[in-house]
């Protein structure tokens, strides 16, 4: 068995190595959160989407179905209950907006989930907090070599 830089389990492996191996796993953990963060992101507008063409439909139906509609709908009230001819109309131009009003509050419910999903925030809140654990992660102290000469090495933190 193998760890996955190649190298056989329990066996020393350098500093080097360690920290290319965690430089490894921490890129191939972004990225799985980047594409995380795009698959949420196609969900959301999904259902964007979806709530524009419910408002659309909306539109369309109460436009193009209220002449015909109300003309139809208007004549068979008036044969089914000899009621005033303009009250069969009022009736039926009722009846579209009932319609319509359905239909616009399908598109407020699929607006409301398209708010509600935060799934790129999620991401991005979850990659600031693996740095935040990595910038406070710190070597473990190891004893000074034993020698005559002592180096003193300055190091940037850039």
């Amino acid at each position: 068995m193998s760890a996955p830089d190649g190298n056989p389990v329990g066996a020393e492996r350098s500093i080097g190595q360690l920290f290319a191996s965690a430089t490894t796993e921490m890129s191939a953990l972004v990225h799985d959160e980047i594409a995380l963060a795009k698959a949420q992101l196609k969900q959301d507008v999904k259902r964007g989407v979806t709530s524009g063409g419910a408002f659309m439909v909306a539109g369309a139906v109460l436009v193009f179905s209220l002449p015909m509609l109300n003309f139809a709908l208007a004549y068979a009230i008036r044969t089914w209950s000899d009621w005033n001819l303009a009250l069969c109309f009022l009736l039926s131009f009722a009846a579209n907006v009932l319609l319509a009003v359905l239909l616009v509050l399908v598109g407020v419910v699929f607006a409301k989930k398209a708010r509600k999903g935060k799934g790129p925030q999620k991401v991005a809140a979850s990659v600031k907090e693996t740095a935040g654990v990595l910038q406070k992660a710190k070597p473990h102290p190891r004893p000074a070599p034993v020698s005559e000469t002592v180096e003193v090495v300055a190091r940037s933190s850039s």
